[in-house]
Protein backbone atom coordinates (compact mmCIF):
# COMPACT_ATOMS: atom_id res chain seq x y z
CA UNK A 1 0.00 0.00 0.00
CA UNK A 2 1.27 3.48 -0.90
CA UNK A 3 0.60 6.60 1.11
CA UNK A 4 0.11 10.13 -0.10
CA UNK A 5 3.48 11.90 -0.08
CA UNK A 6 3.09 14.77 -2.56
CA UNK A 7 0.35 17.11 -3.76
CA UNK A 8 0.78 19.11 -6.96
CA UNK A 9 -1.47 21.96 -7.99
CA UNK A 10 -2.24 24.02 -11.08
CA UNK A 11 -2.28 27.81 -10.68
CA UNK A 12 -5.02 29.25 -12.89
CA UNK A 13 -8.32 28.04 -11.45
CA UNK A 14 -7.27 26.31 -8.23
CA UNK A 15 -5.14 29.22 -6.90
CA UNK A 16 -5.85 32.33 -8.97
CA UNK A 17 -8.96 33.47 -10.79
CA UNK A 18 -8.82 32.47 -14.47
CA UNK A 19 -10.14 35.92 -15.37
CA UNK A 20 -6.47 36.95 -15.19
CA UNK A 21 -5.86 34.84 -18.29
CA UNK A 22 -9.02 36.11 -19.99
CA UNK A 23 -7.87 39.72 -19.57
CA UNK A 24 -4.44 38.85 -20.97
CA UNK A 25 -5.71 37.07 -24.07
CA UNK A 26 -8.29 39.77 -24.78
CA UNK A 27 -5.60 42.47 -24.54
CA UNK A 28 -3.40 40.47 -26.91
CA UNK A 29 -6.23 39.95 -29.39
CA UNK A 30 -7.12 43.65 -29.35
CA UNK A 31 -3.50 44.62 -29.98
CA UNK A 32 -3.12 42.19 -32.86
CA UNK A 33 -6.39 43.32 -34.40
CA UNK A 34 -5.39 46.97 -34.03
CA UNK A 35 -2.18 46.22 -35.91
CA UNK A 36 -4.35 44.72 -38.66
CA UNK A 37 -6.56 47.80 -38.72
CA UNK A 38 -9.48 46.03 -37.06
CA UNK A 39 -11.69 47.09 -34.10
CA UNK A 40 -11.46 45.43 -30.65
CA UNK A 41 -12.79 41.93 -30.14
CA UNK A 42 -16.53 41.54 -29.69
CA UNK A 43 -16.71 40.55 -26.01
CA UNK A 44 -19.94 38.59 -26.39
CA UNK A 45 -18.54 36.50 -29.21
CA UNK A 46 -15.35 35.91 -27.23
CA UNK A 47 -17.32 34.71 -24.22
CA UNK A 48 -19.32 32.35 -26.41
CA UNK A 49 -16.15 30.72 -27.75
CA UNK A 50 -14.51 30.66 -24.32
CA UNK A 51 -17.52 29.01 -22.68
CA UNK A 52 -17.72 26.51 -25.54
CA UNK A 53 -14.10 25.52 -24.91
CA UNK A 54 -14.78 25.24 -21.17
CA UNK A 55 -17.71 22.91 -21.81
CA UNK A 56 -15.75 20.72 -24.25
CA UNK A 57 -12.65 20.41 -22.04
CA UNK A 58 -10.55 19.75 -25.13
CA UNK A 59 -9.18 21.35 -28.25
CA UNK A 60 -7.07 24.47 -28.65
CA UNK A 61 -8.73 27.64 -27.39
CA UNK A 62 -5.92 29.77 -28.86
CA UNK A 63 -6.45 28.22 -32.30
CA UNK A 64 -10.20 28.87 -32.15
CA UNK A 65 -9.64 32.48 -31.07
CA UNK A 66 -7.00 33.04 -33.76
CA UNK A 67 -9.32 31.69 -36.43
CA UNK A 68 -12.30 33.72 -35.28
CA UNK A 69 -10.67 37.05 -34.51
CA UNK A 70 -7.39 37.03 -36.48
CA UNK A 71 -8.62 35.13 -39.52
CA UNK A 72 -6.06 32.33 -39.37
CA UNK A 73 -5.61 29.44 -36.93
CA UNK A 74 -1.90 29.50 -37.73
CA UNK A 75 -1.64 32.78 -35.81
CA UNK A 76 -2.26 31.00 -32.50
CA UNK A 77 1.48 31.00 -31.79
CA UNK A 78 1.60 34.76 -32.31
CA UNK A 79 -1.39 35.13 -30.01
CA UNK A 80 0.23 32.91 -27.39
CA UNK A 81 3.46 34.88 -27.33
CA UNK A 82 1.69 38.22 -26.93
CA UNK A 83 -0.67 36.82 -24.27
CA UNK A 84 2.37 35.78 -22.22
CA UNK A 85 3.46 39.41 -21.92
CA UNK A 86 0.15 40.46 -20.41
CA UNK A 87 -0.56 37.42 -18.21
CA UNK A 88 -0.15 38.46 -14.57
CA UNK A 89 -1.89 37.67 -11.30
CA UNK A 90 -2.69 40.96 -9.54
CA UNK A 91 -3.05 41.20 -5.77
CA UNK A 92 -6.53 40.26 -4.65
CA UNK A 93 -7.12 37.63 -7.36
CA UNK A 94 -6.05 34.62 -5.28
CA UNK A 95 -8.93 32.55 -3.93
CA UNK A 96 -9.39 32.86 -0.14
CA UNK A 97 -9.40 29.09 0.41
CA UNK A 98 -5.81 28.63 -0.86
CA UNK A 99 -3.76 29.48 2.25
CA UNK A 100 -6.01 27.55 4.67
CA UNK A 101 -5.70 24.53 2.37
CA UNK A 102 -1.92 24.78 2.27
CA UNK A 103 -1.76 25.23 6.02
CA UNK A 104 -3.76 22.04 6.48
CA UNK A 105 -1.25 20.15 4.29
CA UNK A 106 1.91 21.61 5.82
CA UNK A 107 4.24 19.04 7.35
CA UNK A 108 2.29 16.08 5.98
CA UNK A 109 3.21 16.05 2.27
CA UNK A 110 5.46 17.81 -0.20
CA UNK A 111 3.60 20.48 -2.14
CA UNK A 112 4.39 21.55 -5.68
CA UNK A 113 3.23 23.96 -8.32
CA UNK A 114 2.61 22.12 -11.61
CA UNK A 115 1.36 24.64 -14.11
CA UNK A 116 1.64 26.20 -17.55
CA UNK A 117 2.65 29.64 -16.32
CA UNK A 118 5.18 32.40 -16.85
CA UNK A 119 8.12 33.03 -14.55
CA UNK A 120 6.36 36.02 -12.96
CA UNK A 121 3.89 33.70 -11.23
CA UNK A 122 6.58 32.98 -8.63
CA UNK A 123 6.66 36.64 -7.58
CA UNK A 124 2.87 36.64 -7.30
CA UNK A 125 2.91 33.52 -5.13
CA UNK A 126 5.65 35.04 -2.97
CA UNK A 127 3.61 38.24 -2.56
CA UNK A 128 0.47 36.32 -1.59
CA UNK A 129 2.11 34.04 0.98
CA UNK A 130 2.05 30.78 -0.98
CA UNK A 131 5.78 30.41 -1.65
CA UNK A 132 6.76 29.22 1.86
CA UNK A 133 4.61 26.12 1.33
CA UNK A 134 6.09 25.24 -2.08
CA UNK A 135 8.69 22.46 -2.30
CA UNK A 136 8.63 21.99 -6.08
CA UNK A 137 8.36 24.80 -8.64
CA UNK A 138 7.02 23.06 -11.73
CA UNK A 139 6.47 26.25 -13.74
CA UNK A 140 6.48 25.50 -17.46
CA UNK A 141 8.37 28.66 -18.45
CA UNK A 142 11.23 27.58 -16.17
CA UNK A 143 11.17 23.83 -16.65
CA UNK A 144 10.78 23.94 -20.42
CA UNK A 145 7.86 21.51 -20.65
CA UNK A 146 4.13 22.21 -20.79
CA UNK A 147 1.06 20.23 -19.83
CA UNK A 148 -0.44 17.98 -21.06
CA UNK A 149 2.92 16.43 -21.98
CA UNK A 150 4.14 13.88 -19.47
CA UNK A 151 7.52 15.61 -19.11
CA UNK A 152 6.34 18.33 -16.72
CA UNK A 153 4.57 15.80 -14.50
CA UNK A 154 7.59 13.50 -14.50
CA UNK A 155 9.91 16.39 -13.70
CA UNK A 156 7.81 17.33 -10.68
CA UNK A 157 7.65 13.75 -9.46
CA UNK A 158 11.43 13.48 -9.70
CA UNK A 159 11.93 16.75 -7.84
CA UNK A 160 9.59 15.62 -5.08
CA UNK A 161 11.22 12.20 -4.91
CA UNK A 162 7.94 10.32 -5.12
CA UNK A 163 6.35 7.71 -7.34
CA UNK A 164 3.16 8.55 -9.30
CA UNK A 165 1.02 6.41 -7.00
CA UNK A 166 2.21 8.51 -4.05
CA UNK A 167 1.07 11.80 -5.57
CA UNK A 168 -2.08 13.75 -6.41
CA UNK A 169 -2.55 16.51 -8.96
CA UNK A 170 -5.16 19.24 -8.50
CA UNK A 171 -6.33 21.14 -11.56
CA UNK A 172 -9.39 22.67 -13.18
CA UNK A 173 -9.11 21.18 -16.66
CA UNK A 174 -9.66 17.62 -17.82
CA UNK A 175 -7.47 17.83 -20.92
CA UNK A 176 -4.36 19.36 -19.37
CA UNK A 177 -4.68 18.29 -15.74
CA UNK A 178 -6.83 15.28 -14.96
CA UNK A 179 -6.24 13.11 -18.03
CA UNK A 180 -2.43 13.35 -18.28
CA UNK A 181 -2.04 12.94 -14.51
CA UNK A 182 -4.31 9.92 -14.49
CA UNK A 183 -2.42 8.33 -17.39
CA UNK A 184 0.80 8.53 -15.38
CA UNK A 185 -0.81 6.99 -12.31
CA UNK A 186 -1.33 10.05 -10.12
CA UNK A 187 -4.49 10.63 -8.16
CA UNK A 188 -6.61 13.42 -9.59
CA UNK A 189 -8.74 16.25 -8.20
CA UNK A 190 -10.85 18.37 -10.54
CA UNK A 191 -11.62 21.84 -9.16
CA UNK A 192 -14.82 23.10 -10.73
CA UNK A 193 -14.04 26.76 -11.18
CA UNK A 194 -12.30 28.94 -13.74
CA UNK A 195 -11.94 26.99 -16.98
CA UNK A 196 -14.01 24.08 -15.70
CA UNK A 197 -17.51 23.95 -17.24
CA UNK A 198 -20.44 25.47 -15.40
CA UNK A 199 -22.43 22.25 -15.82
CA UNK A 200 -20.07 19.28 -16.12
CA UNK A 201 -21.57 16.07 -17.41
CA UNK A 202 -21.67 12.86 -15.40
CA UNK A 203 -19.09 11.42 -17.80
CA UNK A 204 -16.75 14.35 -17.19
CA UNK A 205 -17.17 14.15 -13.43
CA UNK A 206 -16.33 10.46 -13.51
CA UNK A 207 -12.90 11.12 -15.06
CA UNK A 208 -11.39 12.49 -11.83
CA UNK A 209 -10.98 10.68 -8.54
CA UNK A 210 -12.49 13.69 -6.77
CA UNK A 211 -14.43 16.69 -8.10
CA UNK A 212 -14.75 19.69 -5.77
CA UNK A 213 -16.08 23.19 -6.00
CA UNK A 214 -13.50 24.75 -3.69
CA UNK A 215 -10.39 23.80 -1.71
CA UNK A 216 -12.32 24.11 1.56
CA UNK A 217 -12.12 20.86 3.49
CA UNK A 218 -10.14 19.17 0.74
CA UNK A 219 -7.08 18.17 2.78
CA UNK A 220 -8.81 15.53 4.96
CA UNK A 221 -10.58 14.19 1.88
CA UNK A 222 -7.21 13.75 0.17
CA UNK A 223 -5.82 11.69 3.02
CA UNK A 224 -9.04 9.70 3.27
CA UNK A 225 -9.08 8.97 -0.46
CA UNK A 226 -5.37 8.71 -1.27
CA UNK A 227 -3.60 8.20 2.05
CA UNK A 228 -3.67 4.48 1.57
CA UNK A 229 -3.84 3.30 -2.03
CA UNK A 230 -3.33 -0.12 -3.60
Amino acid sequence: MARLRAVFCDVGGPIYDDDNFVRAVLTALDELRAADGLPPVDRGRFRLLYDRARAAQGGSLRAALAEEFLGDRARRGELHQLTRRHWVHPAGTMYPDVLPFLQSLAGSVRFGILANQEEGVIRALERDGVAPYVDVWGVSALVGHEKPSAELFSWCLDQAGVAPEEAVHIGNRLDTDVRPARELGLGTVWVLRGEAPDEPTDEQLAEADLAVGTLDGLAPRLFERFGSRP
